[in-house]
């Protein structure tokens, strides 16, 4: 099977989403997924993320491609919004589905520390009335490192 990588400005229902990549794979020992959403608390108002049209869903695809190659996935899920979002909001949402679970386990987690670190999107957030960027973490780069 392939990969289904998406770019979306509008929101998305992650359950639904799930549900229906798990229903294509019947034939998947196990599912693995990571939803990532704003986060509530901080302070945090809301989050924006903008991105490059011409590089990203490319570069996402691209992203993928990598971790089909990588492991024996029976499929590959990536969802990811742009635009303005709320505490609450899902942000992404990857999906692996595998006969096994290390490779499904494996190729989300690549993914995602791929997508956190290595992005094509620009992140800020907004707290008390006030916009700030946001830049990876040293953590986030860290864990990047992992992969070789």
């Amino acid at each position: 099977m392939g990969a289904d990588v998406r770019l979306l400005a509008d929101p998305f229902d992650p359950g639904r989403e799930l549900a229906a990549f798990t229903a294509l794979h019947p034939q998947a020992g196990g599912v693995v997924s990571f939803l990532g959403q704003v986060r509530e608390g901080g302070g945090c108002e809301a989050l924006e993320l903008s991105h490059y049209e011409p590089l990203t869903l490319p570069g996402m695809q691209d992203l993928a491609a990598k971790a089909l190659s990588r492991w024996q996935l029976d499929g590959l899920l990536v969802v990811h919004r742009s635009g303005e979002m709320w505490p609450g909001d899902p942000i992404v949402l990857v999906a692996a589905a595998a006969r096994h679970r290390r490779d499904a386990f494996a190729a989300a987690d690549f993914t995602m520390d791929h997508l956190k670190s290595e992005s094509w999107f620009w992140k800020r957030e907004k707290v008390g009335g006030q916009w700030r960027w946001i830049e990876p973490r040293d953590e986030d780069r860290q864990d990047l490192s992992r992969w070789g």
